[in-house]
């Protein structure tokens, strides 16, 4: 099965904290730059896509 492309895009976001470790908040930072939005919009981006692909059915079976 192939996977599905991400591309990020600019869109309105509530405040939130999160811890990230230092070479992810980087990485994140450079994506971030190269696709011109802000740090929090890539990381929502990255969140709803990681929603959308996960395999629920497997992710319960681990419960």
């Amino acid at each position: 099965m192939a996977q599905k492309r991400f591309f990020p895009r600019s869109e309105k976001q509530m405040n939130t904290t999160i811890r990230v470790e230092r070479d992810k908040l980087q990485m994140i930072d450079d994506y971030a730059a190269l696709k011109n939005i802000s740090r929090s919009a890539f990381i929502n981006q990255c969140i709803d896509y990681a929603l959308k692909n996960m395999d629920m059915k497997s992710l319960k079976k681990e419960m």
